[in-house]
């Protein structure tokens, strides 16, 4: 097997992901107004401030993030009133399944009862869980504890209708009418809820983790022989331990940031013959030509399989005539393509020479001889060519996060049969200042983004 790795020097791939935070980020340690603030001195970093955003605005949106955010405390409270509401919803819906099968049973009254239980427990949490705010969360969040305390006297209006339907055994369509009544008024319950730990910086644990955002989705374009080929980019950032060490100044802890990416390469795999033949050089008038007539690139887990059709051609040109071919011929060429990562160049691929299918010298031109080793090198160049931005994510990343992301791990997988996807792993550290910084720029962009209402 011909093996070799291609390098790609790729700008600091620090700059891997933390669009953090299609919901606003990590829970802080609130601290009023915070020390800090933007960095002044490189106003336009990066990707710079949007347009019509100043400084000014900035800074007030940067100190009333860090005025919002929930302590640990409540951050604790807050996934607690979560569970008991979620308790509630999954009592309800088992209470709506045993009802046509036993109407008046005992087991169905104590499922009512626990219903009740678990809503009166959220309930309760919440009315502490607001009792715990500072003076900038109650008047920075008042219009949200509004429609949350709305939702709250709906909810306690509806649990006990349903309690007494479900207790004096009424008719079972009336039973079941009560207990739709009170799921959607759960739901409205959970969903202001979440609205309200948004505002503070609070998302809920999944898979284990302690918190994990969504990233915008970003889509990358490259060209090839005159066609656009989009590679959208999304993942996720996680936040796994708390970073926090007891007696330094939370501002300046770092928290330690899990990245995860994902690329679709689907774009690519339709155009992938057009990639490899803008980056092929060009066919020299003499000597030999290789043209890709087709080509697929299909998963080959952690790795990727190029497989390509290929012309063959050899000239001569004597002195004082025209250019002849000599010999031409097709063949068949595999090439693997194993991504890694390399703590100076970034993100590089290695390339293996696999099966060939030619006839005579072809076959052994391609399989053991320089032609076979130069075009294996063009396909992992074009290839990186075209992933290149995946592992240099500057484009989606706020000027205040983009100084601590490492690449740590790269590999191809599937997402579907012969569906390509480009997964990239890392780590972050930021301070709670950067985070809320980069909360406070991201909201911005969003805006200056936003369509204006008609």
């Amino acid at each position: 097997m011909l093996y070799r790795k291609t390098q790609f020097p790729s700008p600091r791939i620090v700059a891997l992901a933390f669009a953090l935070f299609v919901a606003p980020t990590l829970t802080l340690a609130q601290h009023g107004g915070g020390g800090g603030g933007i960095n002044a001195s490189h106003p336009g970093a990066g990707g710079g401030r949007p347009s019509g955003v100043s400084e000014k605005d900035d800074l007030k949106d940067f100190h009333r993030i860090l005025a919002l955010q929930a302590t640990a405390d409540q951050r604790a409270a807050f996934v607690k009133i979560a569970q008991s509401l979620q308790e509630a919803a999954d009592q309800l819906q088992a209470f709506r399944e045993s009802l046509p099968k036993a109407p008046a049973s005992s087991a169905l009254s104590e499922r009512a009862t626990a219903v009740n239980q678990a809503l009166e427990k959220a309930r309760a949490g919440n009315q502490k869980f607001l009792a715990s705010f500072s003076p900038a969360q109650e008047s920075g969040l008042k219009d949200l504890t509004k429609k949350l305390a709305k939702a709250d006297s709906d909810l306690d209006k509806q649990a006990r209708n349903f309690d007494q339907a479900a207790h004096a055994a009424k008719p079972e369509s009336e039973q079941l009418a009560d207990a739709a009544a009170l799921e959607k008024t759960l739901a409205s319950f959970q969903a202001e809820h979440l609205s309200l730990g948004k505002e503070m910086s609070i998302l809920l644990p999944t898979n284990g983790q302690e918190l994990v955002f969504n990233l915008p989705r970003v889509i990358d374009t490259i060209k090839a022989a005159g066609q656009t080929i989009s590679i959208p980019v999304s993942g996720v950032v996680s936040h796994t331990s708390s970073g926090i060490s007891s007696g330094a100044p939370a501002a300046n802890v770092h928290n330690p940031l899990s990245l995860s990416l994902t690329a679709d390469l689907d774009d690519l795999q339709q155009n992938i013959v057009a990639v490899l033949r803008s980056q092929l050089p060009r066919t020299p008038r003499c000597g030999e030509r290789l043209e890709v007539q087709q080509a697929t690139l299909t998963p080959l887990v952690p790795a990727s399989l190029v497989a390509a059709n290929v012309h063959y051609e050899r000239w001569v040109c004597p002195v004082g005539q025209n250019a002849m071919e000599v010999f031409d011929g097709d063949a068949e060429i595999e090439i693997k393509l194993t991504p890694s990562v390399d703590p100076k160049s970034g993100l590089v691929l290695a390339s293996e020479l696999g099966r060939v299918a030619a006839n005579g010298s072809l076959r052994d031109a391609l399989r053991t001889g320089d032609l076979g080793v130069a075009f294996r090198d063009q396909v992992a160049a074009a290839l990186l060519t075209a992933l290149q931005k995946t592992a240099d994510l500057n484009t989606i990343l706020p000027p205040a996060a983009r100084q601590s992301a490492v690449l740590q791990k790269v590999e191809f997988q599937t997402s579907g049969p012969n569906q390509l996807t480009l997964v990239l792993e890392g780590q972050l550290q930021l301070s709670e200042e950067q985070i809320a910084q980069s909360q406070a720029q991201l909201k911005q962009q969003q805006s200056a983004q936003a369509p204006s209402a008609p």
